[in-house]
């Protein structure tokens, strides 16, 4: 079960009064209870122009993936036996390895890994770990759940199919344990062959207001 950090000493701007970029404030911290709060009021972090500084987002329209619309297709589905998918079996080392990546406007700073390895001692982050059949970490994608929502942050593959296998089995782990809400903030072209769509942030917000305070925890031992 998921332990309760202090509460943040911030407070947030209504998403609703964020700028036509999405942009609602800059500054705070990233305690876990600054961050629990941003998800909570549909916010999410990421790193300001300036060293240091921390910019929350609320873009209009948001992307999610519909647990009941993702779409495995054929060459996927014959993928899956190259592959052994485990959950929360190495956070840091999927977090480390999505900051590494070389990729333009990279923005995992060693503070926001260290920001989410807390979170996830804590109990309130996850990754899902895609290995081939060596043993070798090949992909993977980590986030933050919250009840029946689901935040995913970032994800990678070192090999074809593995951050989509990454995503197949997170919808199985969110689907199967009462999650109701997978945000993936900013739907891309690889995101929508996977079945990802825009909400307004209107329909997001009321449809997150239910998943956050929703009774269950896909991520519970089972």
């Amino acid at each position: 079960m998921a332990i309760e950090p202090p509460a943040s000493v911030w407070a947030f701007p209504s998403a609703q009064r964020a700028h036509h970029s999405g942009l609602v404030a800059a500054g705070g911290d990233l305690a876990p209870g600054t961050l629990l709060a941003a998800y909570r009021s549909g916010l999410f972090p990421m790193p300001g122009d300036v060293a240091g500084e921390i910019h929350w987002w609320s873009p209009d329209p948001r992307g999610v993936i519909e647990l009941d619309a993702f779409h495995a297709s054929r060459s996927l589905q014959r993928s899956r036996r190259r592959f052994d998918v485990r959950v929360d079996t190495c956070f840091r080392q999927v977090v480390t390895t999505c900051s590494a990546l070389d990729r333009p406007g990279a923005w995992i700073t060693e503070p926001i890994v260290d920001a989410y390895c807390q979170l996830h001692e804590l109990g309130w982050a996850h990754s899902v770990e895609v290995f081939d059949t060596d043993g070798a970490l090949v992909g993977g994608l980590y986030g933050v759940g919250i009840g029946g929502f689901f935040a995913g942050e970032s994800m990678f593959h070192l090999v074809t199919d593995a951050s989509k296998m990454a995503v197949w089995a997170l919808v199985d782990v969110l689907a199967a344990g009462g999650a109701t809400l997978f945000d993936v903030q900013w739907t891309t072209d690889h995101l929508r062959t996977l079945g990802a769509t825009d909400l307004s942030r209107d329909r997001y917000l009321q449809r997150l207001t239910g998943a956050v305070s929703a009774p269950v925890d896909p991520f519970a031992p089972r």
